[in-house]
Order: structure tokens, then sequence, then C-alpha cells
């Protein structure tokens, strides 16, 4: 018996939560990857820097951020890869398919292959196969609804909820595990929950509708070959770089800042050019660069949960309960928590709300805004001692970025469905995720400025940055949602 996706799903399908039935299946493979990379993730940082008698590798804490910032960046970045290969050979539903293998294989190599070669050969695996689900999902989770209909916000925030609720479990457990018996074991976790993730999927894919499984735009025959030498080509030369010391573990991320720029600017303009494109279609393209120049802003800060949150979480925050010392991973748990409480609330403020709720542009400029507020909230603590931050505050601020989040975050995946052209609409999806990209590589670049002796500048300038950033995409809002052409 064959495992192909169905040839319809039907607007009216309302078995899932009100939404179509399919939703539930990628809503599942997404929880078990997010449990996989976020608890994998919530380690790696300490497996970096802890030293060796520690069980970790002794890098240097700007090293080891810039590692977590390129890596975190190269998992976007590799969305555009996702999205080629579901464009032009898988299509969406067999590319999250073998992607989700590509993770679960990242975190094997993590568990069993020991020091740089694991961390090497893990990530790629990770970041590679990461790319291509998150691409790959959100362009099935698109297919599931027509482009005007009213419940795609609400769909995308309870697919949110699900890629949060992996995100909660994966640091609680990995980080348990990992102070009860050594990182090793923790990855092998992460590898567990993903295989679990992949036998869910596998069972459940009959019910995608047949247009997930469409090759929009497929490669002539023989036209592999152009591709293949490029990817050879990246390899050799990022062995070069790091083999003449151009590349280093310390400007990794800000090297990846650079790449990800480059290619987002190409294809915004092809995007802009192709005669594919038609004059409607070409206004939203343009209406969309504000609003993603906005993602890489909040992105940029959001991301920094993984490495100068890191750092504050280790150094400055006072982890004792009631005379336990809560794991440090745990920290890393806290903001999914939020996503999952509040993710709900929103998804029905959007539904109740309909053509009431404000336009896309402000709720963009609502999310980099009130990122910006919530590295403000860092600043009573600022210069403070070592262990002088209670685990409270690290919450109320947690909970600040995650109303951040759910205006820009699950918004933004919804609108990247529908805004792209129908030539590029896997890779309209990509250029959004090379927004998260670009703020993920920055996080750790800009993680190279902070220090506990500077901390109050550092959440000044950035919190404040952030919150004009907010005000300039407000102003901006009407003339967006003019040229977003009847996509509010």
């Amino acid at each position: 018996m064959t495992t192909t996706p169905t040839e319809t799903t039907g607007s009216t399908d309302r078995r899932f939560f009100g939404h179509p039935l399919a939703l539930g299946t990628v809503f599942s493979v997404e929880l078990w990857e997010r449990f996989s990379f976020y608890g994998m993730q919530a380690v790696m940082a300490y497996y970096l820097y802890y030293a060796a008698a520690e069980g970790g590798l002794g890098f240097p804490e700007e090293s080891a951020t810039s590692v977590i910032g390129a890596y975190g960046g190269l998992v976007y970045l590799a969305a555009v890869v996702g999205a080629w290969v579901a464009d032009r050979l898988l299509g969406a539903e067999r590319t999250l398919f073998f992607s989700a293998v590509g993770v679960m294989a990242g975190h094997l190599a993590l568990a069993v292959l020991p020091g740089v070669t694991g961390v090497a050969v893990g990530l790629v695996l990770v970041a590679l196969g990461s790319g291509g689900v998150k691409t790959a999902a959100t362009t099935v989770v698109g297919s599931l609804y027509d482009r005007n209909d009213p419940r795609a916000d609400a769909g995308f925030s309870i697919f949110y909820m699900g890629v949060n609720i992996g995100a909660l479990v994966g640091p609680l457990l990995t980080g348990l595990t990992q102070e009860l018996a050594g990182f090793h074991w923790a990855f092998g976790l992460a590898a567990i929950g993903m295989a679990i993730g992949l036998t869910i999927y596998t069972l459940g894919r009959r019910g995608l509708p047949g247009s997930a499984a469409v090759v929009p735009n497929p490669l002539p025959a023989g036209a592999w070959v152009r591709p293949a030498l490029v990817a050879v080509a990246v390899v050799v030369v990022v062995a070069a770089g790091f083999a003449t010391g151009i590349l280093s573990a310390a400007t990794l991320s800000t090297s990846v800042a650079v790449v990800v720029a480059v290619i987002a600017i190409a294809i915004f303009a092809i995007l802009l050019s192709s005669p594919k494109v038609d004059g409607d279609e070409r206004s939203r393209v343009r209406a969309f660069i504000p609003m993603w120049l906005g993602s890489v802003v909040f992105w940029s800060l959001f991301q920094q949960q993984f490495t100068v949150v890191t750092l504050y979480s280790d150094t400055r925050l006072d982890r004792n309960l009631f005379g336990w010392e809560m794991p440090i991973a745990w920290v890393n748990s806290v903001q999914p928590f939020w996503v999952i409480v509040l993710a709900p609330l929103f998804a029905l403020l959007w539904t109740k709300l309909g053509d009431r709720a404000p336009s896309t542009a402000v709720k963009f400029a609502l999310g980099a805004g009130i990122m910006g507020v919530a590295f403000l909230l860092f600043l009573p603590w600022a210069g403070g001692g070592e262990n002088t931050t209670p685990v409270l505050a690290i919450v109320g601020i947690l909970l600040v970025f995650t109303l951040a989040e759910l205006n820009l975050s699950p918004v933004g995946l919804s609108l990247s469905t529908r805004v792209g052209p129908a030539a590029f609409r896997n890779l309209t999806v990509a250029l959004f995720y090379l927004s998260v990209s670009l703020g993920s590589a920055l996080s750790g670049t800009l993680a190279g400025f902070y220090s506990a002796e500077t901390e109050g500048a550092y959440f000044g300038i950035i919190g404040g940055a952030a919150i004009v950033l907010g005000l300039a995409l407000f102003a901006l809002s009407p003339w967006i949602r003019r040229a977003m052409r009847g996509v509010r």
C-alpha cells in the first residue's frame, strides 16, 4: 500500500479543532522535530564552552555563541535549499519526509561521534534537515487553506502551538538527561524524539492534500548537474576557509550573516524581475520588503535566548528554588510554555476579530516594538553580581518575548504562503525563513558585544533600536496594506 497524499482536503474540513484533519499530521511531526531541535540546542552552548572536566569541549564563550548563532542562521538558510528541492524536485510533502530523516541522523551523529567531529557532522545534518522541515511543513500547512480562508492565521497559530509543545518538553528532558548522564545521552534522547515524529508522520501522510505533493516548477531532465556543482563548490570554499584561517568559530556567525544577506537580496531581485510574476504579485513583494527587514531585527533579538540569555542564565541567574537548583537548560522551556498558554488565545482573538483584526503590517510593528521592550526589562538588574537575578524575572521577561513573537512569527509564516507569486510559492516561504536566518546569525554576532560590565548599555541600545523600528513599521502600515493588493 502506498502512502501518497490524497487529492482533496476541502475548505469544509473542520475535524481538527475546526481545521482540516491533515493539520494534525503536520502538527505532530513538527512537534517532535522541535522537541529534538530545542532539546539539543538547550545544551549545545554549554557543551561547547564547558571545560573538558565538565564534559564539554572548552571553547571560549565568544566562539561558542558565534557557533550557536551561525548554526541558527544555517538552519534557516537551509530553508532555501528545502524550498528549491520542494519546488524543483520532490514537492513539499516528500521534502518534509526526507528532511525529517536528516534531522534524526544529525542527532544520532551528535550522540555517537566524539568531539568536534560530532559537532560538525551533527549540526550540518540537523541544519539541513530542519531547514527542509521548516519550509516544507509551512507550505503543506498553507496548502490546507484557500488564499482568503479566514482560518489561515488561526491554523498557523495552532500549528505554532505544536511547535512550542516540543520546544517546551525538549529542554526539560534533555537538560535533566545531561545533568544525570551527560551531553551525549541528551543528544541521543533528541534523536529518539525525532524518530517518534517521523513514525507518526509516515502513518498520517495519506491524509494530506494532493496539492502538497505537487512539484510546481519541475527541473528539466539533466539540469541537476549545475546545482550539484554549486553544492560541491560551497563545500570546497568552506573547507578552504577553515584551512586557511579565513573562517573560524569566532567569526562564523558574521560570515553566515553576510552570505544570507546576499542570498536574500538575490531572491528579492528574482521575484521583482521575473516575467512569471504579474503586477499584483510584484506589488505584494515590494510591500513585503519592510516587513522582512522588521523580521530580521526581531529575530536578532529573539534568538539571543540561545546566546546572550544563555550566558546570562549561567552566570547572573539565581536558579535556587527552595533549596533545589533548577537545571540550567530548563530556562529554555520557559518561553515555549508561554507560547502554549497564549497561542490558543491569540488564535481565538484573530478568529473572533476577523476583518477587524490589525493588518499584518501592524502586527509586525507590534512584534518588533514589544521585543524591544523585553530587552529594556533586563535593565533593573544590569550590573549586578553573580546569581542575583531571580528566576521570576526571567519568567516575566520571556513572557514579553512571547507576546512579541505571537504578533510576528506565526503571522509571518501565514503571510509568506499567501503573498508569494504563484511560480515561487515555496521560495517566498524560504525568504521569510531567511529573515530568521539573518537574525539568528546576527544574534551570535551581537553576543560578542555582551559582557556583564556593559550589559546596561547593551540591553538599552538594542531594545531602544527595536522600539524605533516598530514605530517606523506602524507608520508605513497604511502603504503596506494598499500595496498588498487584497492580502491582509
